[in-house]
């Protein structure tokens, strides 16, 4: 085995993933991150208009997420993550003045369907059974080539769970993309689909404990280095350039490119990457939810989409949010207030709130903009790709993420092994 070197460009989830992973396999590691902080998208951040610590999102995982499961254990966190016993989702529907609860069964037989009082109201066993085609059929399906984009089981759930997953209008979705989300999660029974969202916050979750473990393994994080050009000789990455003139790249050392697709794109000219994306529109409100709110609450016929449910505080997503992205922040916020008091069932003055907007949040779920995903593998043949719009197999999700970031390690641990 060569000496075994890696530079790491970007330290968010991704970048992160793969240099614990280098660090862990005996790779002399140092992540290089343009931003002032770790983390990316999954970040958590003090907010001075609220006062409280916010995370920029609300980022979901789920139970049977592998990859998130073997980050944090090999990271030792002791942040846990909250979520409920069991995989129970309430909705509310504020148009209708509805209410209802799924509830999937822990095994991975899904009898629930079968029961009344816990499959979603006014739809029978024949509506569940039918999504079974999403599992078949041609690679550039949509979901809405699939399955019926209509209906009580689609409006009242299928719907809202795919907008969030997906961040992308439901129907126009990736029928492989969701496909591969079900295998992982529902097809494995109530205990994999799980909703577990980090407590107290993405940092402490995830992200501090990376850092510190790395630290203690004696890898180095720089902030405030951004790349500006890659040089290459031949097949093979040989300098990097930050601003200050080319640095030579070691003919044993290897570098991981977890960056933003458009970063990647200009580093890398001819690299093709996901051109479409959506917006996200998230918003947080300091106050304590009441006492019998549920963790996470779906939200039908509002602006809001999903609520969280904080000690100190109540937090709203909104997936696929280019129609609000735009608006007014506190237009944005007395719509979600409301609509907050009308899920929770009380009525009060707005708090100090905060709006937080991702106008390209993720790349677009489609088959077309799947299609533009690279694999982690380059030409250049000690340099690695990261990040959740690459070829995961996953829509961009946070088990997205670390999964890139392991299979580019993985890739370049057997380079180094040659």
């Amino acid at each position: 085995m060569k000496a075994g070197r890696a530079i790491v460009v970007g330290a968010g989830l991704a970048g992160l993933s793969a240099a614990v992973r280098l660090a862990e396999a005996g790779v002399a590691v140092r992540v290089m991150e343009a931003a002032g902080q770790a983390g990316g998208r999954c970040r958590s951040y003090h907010d001075p208009q609220i006062g409280l610590t916010i995370d920029n999102g609300n980022h979901l995982v789920l139970a049977g997420n592998d990859a998130v499961r073997r980050f944090r254990e090999r990271i030792g966190t002791r942040e846990p993550l909250a979520g409920p016993d069991h995989a129970d989702f309430r909705f509310v529907d504020l148009a209708r003045d509805a209410r209802w609860t799924v509830r999937i069964n822990d095994g991975a037989l899904p009898w629930w369907i079968l029961s009344r009082n816990r499959r979603v109201p006014d739809t029978g066993v024949k509506d569940y059974l039918a999504l079974a085609k999403l599992l078949c059929g041609a690679a550039g399906d949509r979901v809405g080539d699939r399955i019926s984009a209509a209906g009580t089981l689609w409006s009242r759930l299928i719907d809202p769970v795919l907008l969030a997953i997906l961040n992308t209008p439901s129907a126009k979705g990736s029928a492989k993309l969701t496909a591969a989300v079900l295998q992982e999660s529902l097809l494995r029974g109530g205990r994999a689909s799980l909703p577990r969202i980090a407590h107290p916050g993405l940092a402490a979750a995830f992200i501090d404990p990376a850092l510190d473990w790395l630290a203690a393994q004696g890898a180095v994080v720089a902030l405030g280095r951004r790349l500006r050009a890659i040089g290459m000789e031949g097949d093979r990455v040989a300098a990097l350039d930050w601003g200050r003139g080319a640095e030579v790249v070691r003919e044993d050392e290897i570098v991981v490119l977890a960056v933003p697709p458009a970063v990647a794109a200009v580093l890398l000219p001819g690299l093709t990457v996901p051109d479409a994306f959506h917006a996200i529109v998230n918003a947080h409100f300091a106050v304590p939810p009441p006492a019998d709110a549920p963790p996470m609450l779906g939200v039908l016929g509002g602006t809001a989409q999903w609520l969280f449910a904080f000690s100190d505080r109540i937090s709203v997503t909104v997936s696929a949010a280019d129609a609000l992205v735009d608006m007014d922040r506190e237009a944005l916020a007395r719509c979600f207030w409301d609509d907050i008091q009308r899920a929770y069932g009380f009525s009060a003055s707005m708090p100090p709130w905060q709006i937080v907007k991702e106008k390209r949040a993720t790349f677009s779920a489609t088959p077309e903009q799947d299609a533009r995903r690279p694999g982690a593998r380059t030409p250049a043949r000690n340099l690695f790709l990261a990040g959740d719009w690459t070829q995961t197999g996953l829509p961009a999700t946070m088990e997205g993420a670390i999964r890139s970031g392991e299979t580019a390690a993985h890739m370049a641990i057997k380079w180094l092994r040659v």
